[in-house]
């Protein structure tokens, strides 16, 4: 499966965007670059996601598909947190996932950003 990184290119706080904010992704794409929901479904392995931010310890997570509410990152409690239900970033427009390409994504804190497409390998 390639590995696609995405770093922030601007949302709220960050008009000029952060090469610091990113999340790693490890999934199948279809021929035309797009995620692959009938991939997810047939893997019996959860598809590996980290999200990256300044000042913190990279928290792994995976990729989620509901075929009614469309693809999401989830992230699990680290140590010290409480044990709340994961934490879920979700993917709003995810286009093609090639580099240079840009995916709109709904963050922990309920706010849309743009993400550019840095990596696909």
């Amino acid at each position: 499966m390639p590995l696609v990184t995405l770093v922030l290119a601007n949302g709220p706080g960050f008009p000029q965007g952060s090469a610091d904010h990113r999340y790693e992704i490890s999934v199948t794409l279809t021929p035309g670059g797009h995620l692959d929901p009938a991939a997810w479904l047939a893997d019996p392995a959860p598809w590996p996601a980290v999200r990256a931010w300044p000042g913190g310890a990279p928290r792994p997570g995976d990729v989620q598909w509901d075929e009614d509410t469309g693809w999401s990152l989830r992230f699990f409690p680290t140590e010290g947190e409480g044990p709340d239900a994961p934490l879920q970033a979700i993917i709003r427009h995810t286009g093609q996932l090639r580099p240079g390409e840009y995916v709109t994504i709904r963050e922990l804190n309920g706010r849309d950003y743009g993400y550019r497409v840095v990596g696909v390998g």
